[in-house]
């Protein structure tokens, strides 16, 4: 029996021939001898994506009677990124992982170019067993390409503190919208002085999780056609953010550090954003007790529901020699390992899309720092009222054209001739 390890490689993203060299012909089943030696994974983040596949691996060694090894190679999202599109454009996927790590938003985008350099999993895992959006976020021609990693389910970061000197309990933000939030946030800057959010003008996160809690998004179903002139969910999106960063509600950061900074020194009381936020908030011990988690605000959108999406990434096999034992490591442990996602919260605080553990009480943790609040199991119920959305081939190209037409719209140009110019720059690079 091979013994698994996993080992960290933290050099260049394209490993090297000998690493790869055994990656060679793959195996139908686990009982058949194989020659591959190795599995190769590529992530980012290795605090989070990395430690995710370490902890993956360990219960892949109690659970494949044949397991093989496992390299990690941690590199930038953007790099990552590049050199796929680079391997895969040239249809070369020598070189290439047998598992890499790709955001939501940008899988479609990799599908619909290189539809035959992913190996489907549709046979693999339970799609039944993930939340919707999630499965959506990787199916393409109706097959299911990932295996779904963490939830990046959104809620609201509060200090439970600063409300109450402002007279507020956490009873009256459950379930609100953005214009109940911008009411309450006037108060408490008026009675506190602290403003409510935090924001960078050129990054659309925010109206982004806006709109997916409508259910809408900056193409149609097709995941194509640009649907941003005539996009309420977005039109509403861009007035409620314009009211808080007039009503003086909203604090401005440039860069990752002045956005923890806000928050970490009461700069501002509320922080809406994906599960990942938490790590972030709990580095400020002195905060301890003095913070909680509510609902994401929702639009006044018909339909829209206080849960949404900010981020969230799954895993997905390289069609090449190796792809079946590559699927049974990411069947026998993301796709199917209740101890393994009790193992991800507990030790990264990553929640997972996967129903059965939600069901079993993984997330069932108190914790301290939030009052003994629950905080996991409502993030993981929150999760599973996201609309699912068809992020399409260019979320961030669009991205690039709002980026500028927020900021026109927030000097004061009027909305619609600014969407509707929005509308046709879009189409004309989207040819």
């Amino acid at each position: 029996m091979k013994k698994s390890t996993v080992s960290m490689l933290v050099a260049s993203v394209l490993v090297s021939s000998a690493v790869l060299a055994g990656c060679g012909s793959s195996s139908a089943s686990k009982s058949d001898k194989t020659d591959v030696d190795s599995l190769t994974v590529w992530a980012w983040d290795a605090k989070y994506n990395v430690k995710a596949v370490e902890l993956a691996d360990k219960i892949y060694q109690k659970t494949d009677d044949k397991p093989v090894k496992v390299k990690i190679v941690e590199s930038a999202q953007d790099d990552i990124v590049q050199k796929l599109n680079t391997a895969l454009s040239s249809g070369v996927t020598k070189g290439l992982p047998n598992i890499v790590l790709i955001e939501d938003y940008r899988a479609q985008s990799f599908l619909a170019a290189y539809p035959d350099s992913f190996f489907p999993l549709t046979d693999v895992i339970n799609s039944k067993d993930f939340v919707d959006y999630k499965i959506a976020a990787g199916t393409y021609n109706k097959e299911v390409y990932n295996v779904p990693f963490d939830t990046a389910s959104t809620g609201m970061y509060v200090r439970t503190d600063i409300l109450e000197k402002a007279g507020y309990k956490l009873e009256d933000l459950q379930n609100i919208t953005w214009k109940q939030y911008t009411e309450i946030a006037k108060v408490v800057k008026e009675k506190t002085g602290v403003k409510a959010i935090t924001n960078q003008m050129d990054d659309l996160g925010q109206i982004r999780a806006m709109i997916n809690s409508s259910g809408a998004w900056y193409t149609g179903e097709d995941g194509k056609t640009p649907t941003i002139k005539d996009n309420v969910a977005l039109k509403e999106a861009f007035e409620d953010m314009k009211t808080l960063n007039d009503g003086g509600l909203m604090n401005l950061h440039n860069d990752w550090a002045q956005y923890v900074s806000a928050f970490n020194k009461g700069t501002v009381w509320s922080a809406p954003a994906g599960n990942w936020l938490t790590p972030s908030i709990t580095a400020e011990a002195s905060q301890s007790g003095k913070w909680a988690v509510v609902p994401y605000p929702r639009q006044s959108v018909e339909g829209s529901v206080n849960a949404s999406n900010m981020g969230g990434s799954s895993w997905y096999v390289i069609n090449q020699n190796g792809k079946e034992e590559a699927a049974e490591f990411l069947k026998e442990t993301f796709g199917s390992s209740e101890e393994l996602y009790k193992q991800l919260t507990e030790q990264i605080g990553a929640i997972g899309s996967y129903k059965p553990a939600t069901a079993s009480g993984t997330y069932n943790t108190k914790v301290d720092y939030f009052g003994g609040q629950e905080i996991y199991k409502d993030f993981a119920g929150w999760a599973e009222k996201i609309p699912a959305v068809n992020y399409g081939s260019n979320t961030y190209e669009i991205e690039d054209i709002l980026a500028k037409a927020f900021q026109d719209y927030s000097k004061g140009g009027d909305l619609d001739k600014i969407l509707s110019d929005a509308q046709k720059e879009a189409e004309d690079q989207l040819k």
